[in-house]
């Protein structure tokens, strides 16, 4: 299955983005923390490599992933060339406060009202990059909502005398070829959830948390895991919690089922779960408390 989703003024946000490459000087690449690979648009790495623009790379909703997860990719990311990264919550103005001055560090030559630090802020869909503007500015300039594609066009705004930010839309690439790369973005709402339906998605989530973190659906829904596979947990779900359609004599709900283990992992209610973990990180994922 590959998915393809690219609304119409991605195209236009994709050959925008490409110009402003040109003036700025640091790219502020947002990332989800669950998904830190999968979040990360390869056309990004396309538009900065050729003009040499330093990338901080900035694992949002860290306080929604495995913090031990979230160590081993910030090591990954920070071993690449012209690249550092940071884990935070955006919705933290402590946290936000953070990317300023660590965008500094990749541009120090850009330090005054004569040359201010101009960054661009990019990713994917629904990662985050609306809330970090609206955090860092201390007022809302910037729609956020939990359906992606809300952000449409770019908008500049100046971050005190020496610096100043620029929000892109979010940007995926024309086709996403890899299954699992398209089931990841979709459990974090980063693809539209008429590109791929509820019960698909809700039945990866429950492979993903059978093997890494199956006492948590334990402990939210209250049903035993052991040989269960992802499907039967979506059952499981639909009956623990009476989701039956309507008319049907009993028959169950499974897509209202699907709807709340995905709202439940993505508002945290499931605790901190990461989705994906970079290789040499294998040992580093647990069954945390």
């Amino acid at each position: 299955m590959s998915i393809q989703w690219f609304p119409g003024h991605m195209n236009a946000a994709r050959k925008e983005a490409a110009k402003t490459m040109e003036v700025i000087d640091v790219i502020v690449e947002v990332l989800d923390a669950r998904a830190p690979q999968a979040s990360s648009n390869p056309l990004i790495e396309e538009l900065r490599l050729p003009r040499q623009r330093p990338c901080l790379k900035v694992l949002n909703k860290a306080d929604l992933a495995d913090p031990a997860v979230t160590k081993a990719w910030l090591e990954r990311f920070n071993q690449q060339a012209g690249v550092s990264a940071v884990a935070l919550s955006c919705k933290s103005a402590g946290d936000a406060a953070k990317i300023p001055r660590l965008s500094q560090q990749l541009a120090p030559h850009r330090n005054s009202n004569v040359k201010p630090l101009r960054m661009l802020i990019m990713g994917v869909p629904n990662v985050g990059k609306s809330t970090l503007m609206n955090t860092l500015l201390k007022r809302r300039i910037a729609r956020v909502g939990d359906e992606p594609a809300v952000t449409k066009v770019q908008q500049r705004h100046k971050l005190g005398d020496q610096m100043a930010i620029i929000d892109s839309p979010g940007l995926l690439w024309g086709t996403i070829k890899d299954p699992e790369v398209g089931l990841l973005l979709a459990t974090i709402n980063a693809v539209g959830h008429t590109v791929v339906d509820d019960e698909t998605v809700a039945e990866f989530l429950a492979g993903k948390l059978l093997t890494r973190y199956p006492t948590r659906l334990t402990a939210r829904y209250g049903f035993g895991v052991e040989g269960l596979t992802s499907a039967r947990v979506v059952e499981a779900i639909a009956r623990k919690r009476g989701c039956l359609l309507a008319g049907s004599g009993g028959a169950l709900d499974r897509d209202k089922a699907a709807r709340i283990l995905l709202a439940d992992y993505r508002d945290g209610t499931l605790g901190r779960a990461s989705l994906e973990i970079p290789e040499a990180g294998e040992a580093a994922q647990s069954e945390p408390a």
